[in-house]
């Protein structure tokens, strides 16, 4: 039986209010004004509750967009000052001299910025020019035309209980549709997995990668401050097998932004990527900054790392991927808020001219060329290989310096060297791709439990490190307590009967939140799989990470979630 929803009309319908989905509306406006109807969804209780970001920011999309911002009152306000690459022993340091970075990984002109207080300004400058901004409306699922195009979604369906069934204060949602919609969900999006699922738009690309990013906020000391300061860190404690590093942004008001990146191709099992955050924050590097502060903020949010080969066709019949969607970061950098920014204004501008020429729900060609070779593209090109090389290699011989002289030869001579000695086969055919493959999607890289040694972690002091729970409570995440779980298990029986004995599973450690639990009895015997879906601060880790890919992660009701204050 079909569900009869209240329905409008607009010609784009953009999910997602972060720096790609805000964009797109702005640009639509400031090429249409009344004349295009822009509507944005976005599933946090407020526009920057979902988002978390570093972040440096490279303002090149801000100044495409509003060349004035400065004028304008954005919170964009921290120039960099300086930038440290730092490699960490147990007790000691090294640092990387800047001279031997390539350029493109210089920090000069950049801001340090909470992107959370930046995605609100933009949300203004947006409502300004006429965009209407709905906060609270998760779109929970897609609506298709007559010819198979996506002209639509539905939003802000409330109401239905655990067991599935319509509560009383049941609310069926509202049907958008639009002559295109933009999915701009950040990564792993929901609706994008849809998509991309439906026209096999990565037919032609490569697998997916993500990362694992936590990040906490720290009130710290004055005379610890060094307002503008970047530092970067790779090594202990993760060593030089698995991938991932970290970042110490010195921001305003003596505040500190300070988190760890664990690439989610890990090969041990019993790796715990919060306790790896919270190990980190003991080094002597890290601790002196942190004496006698205080962490007023926690949060977790998954990372792409895949780059220019892993993004799939960014263009479908009624609509676009755009921003983190379709993996716009570029992982050296570790920056992708500006390619997000640039790839919705090319977005905006292909349907502008799509809906100036009275098409509709057709494919925006244009868009897809555009963000491959336009500014995107150019941006990612250039250090493609550096994440293939990490993945083979380990951070410090692949990812520093294979990767670093791939960086070095595409920046003097055009051409990915290193690139092209590893496609010998390519080279043999006269055909140099200087492209390396990803090989394992991050789940299918997670190895057997009896292959791996058991890591031992300290337990959290509560004054440096702390626990999981203590953390999340600083995320105000909520959930409505009788709405079903938006994390759905494909079968219910893999948890104990495959990922434990194979795998010991290990929802249990690389969930940054704890939602996912093996219980026992008092005896150790019989095990059982719970899921704390209340905790879930929408990292998507789960999504991406299960050896048997046996989770999926839907959205919860509008407004479900974290409620980040300034990540």
């Amino acid at each position: 039986m079909s569900v009869e929803r209240e329905s409008m009309e607009y010609d784009v319908v953009i999910v997602g209010a972060g720096p790609a989905g805000l964009s797109a509306a702005i640009r639509l406006k400031q090429l249409g004004g009344d004349n295009v109807n822009v509507v944005v969804l976005e599933k946090g209780s407020e526009v920057g509750a979902h988002i978390l970001s570093g972040a440096v920011l490279d303002p090149s999309g801000l100044n495409a967009l509003i060349p004035d911002w400065e004028s304008q009152g954005a919170p964009v306000k921290t120039k960099v000052t300086s930038d440290k690459l730092l490699l960490l022993g147990h007790s000691g340091s090294l640092r990387v001299p800047n001279f031997l970075m390539p350029p493109l990984m210089n920090n000069h002109g950049n801001y340090i910025v909470s992107m959370a207080n930046t995605c609100r300004w933009l949300a203004e400058q947006a409502e300004s020019l006429g965009v209407e901004v709905f906060p609270g409306m998760s779109c929970s699922e897609l609506v298709y035309g007559e010819n198979g195009e996506v002209k639509g979604v539905v939003a802000g369906e409330f109401g239905i209980s655990k067991d599935g069934t319509k509560g009383e204060g049941y609310e069926p949602g509202m049907a958008l549709y639009g002559k295109y919609v933009m999915l701009a969900e950040g990564a792993r999006g929901s609706l994008a997995k849809q998509v991309i699922a439906k026209y096999a738009l990565d037919a032609e690309s490569d697998v997916p990668k993500f990362g694992l990013g936590m990040k906490e906020i720290w009130d710290i000391k004055p005379e610890n401050h060094d307002e503008g300061a970047v530092i970067h860190t790779a090594g202990w404690p993760l060593g030089w097998k698995a991938g991932g590093g970290s970042f110490l942004y010195h921001a305003e008001n003596n505040q500190v932004f300070l988190g760890y990146i664990v690439d989610l191709n890990y090969k041990n099992p019993h790796l715990y990527p919060y306790a790896e955050f919270q190990r980190w924050k003991h080094h002597p590097d890290i601790a002196k900054r942190l004496e006698g502060g205080k962490r007023v903020a926690y949060g977790a949010r998954v990372v792409t790392k895949g780059g220019y080969q892993s993004i799939p066709k960014t263009a479908f019949p009624g609509g676009t991927l755009i921003g983190c969607t379709a993996g716009l970061v570029n992982l050296p950098r570790i920056k992708g808020n500006h390619n997000a920014m640039h790839s919705g204004i090319a977005a905006a501008e292909a349907a502008f001219e799509a809906l100036s020429a009275g098409r509709s729900g057709d494919v925006l060609e244009d868009y897809d060329v555009e963000l491959r070779s336009g500014l995107v593209g150019q941006d990612l090109k250039p250090v493609r290989n550096v994440a293939p090389l990490n993945a083979r290699f380990g951070p410090l011989i692949g990812g520093m310096m294979l990767g670093g002289m791939d960086m070095w030869s595409a920046t003097l001579t055009k051409v990915n060297v290193v690139g092209a000695l590893f496609n010998l086969k390519s080279l043999l055919k006269r055909k140099p791709t200087a492209t390396i493959s990803h090989g394992k999607d991050d789940a299918q890289s997670t190895g057997q439990e009896a292959d791996y040694k058991p890591i031992e972690y300290p337990k959290p002091d509560g004054v440096l490190s702390f626990d999981r729970l203590t953390n999340v409570s600083f995320t105000a995440t909520n959930h409505g307590e009788d709405q079903p779980s938006h994390l759905k298990l494909a079968n219910p029986d893999i948890p104990i009967e495959v990922n434990l004995p194979q795998y010991d599973e290990p929802a249990q450690r690389y969930c940054p939140a704890g939602v996912y639990e093996i219980l026992r009895a008092d005896d150790g015997s019989n095990p059982t799989f719970n899921v704390n879906s209340q905790n879930c601060i929408h990292c998507k880790t789960c999504d991406i990470k299960d050896p048997s890919k046996n989770i999926t992660w839907t959205v919860p009701e509008g407004a479900g979630g974290p409620n980040y204050p300034n990540m």
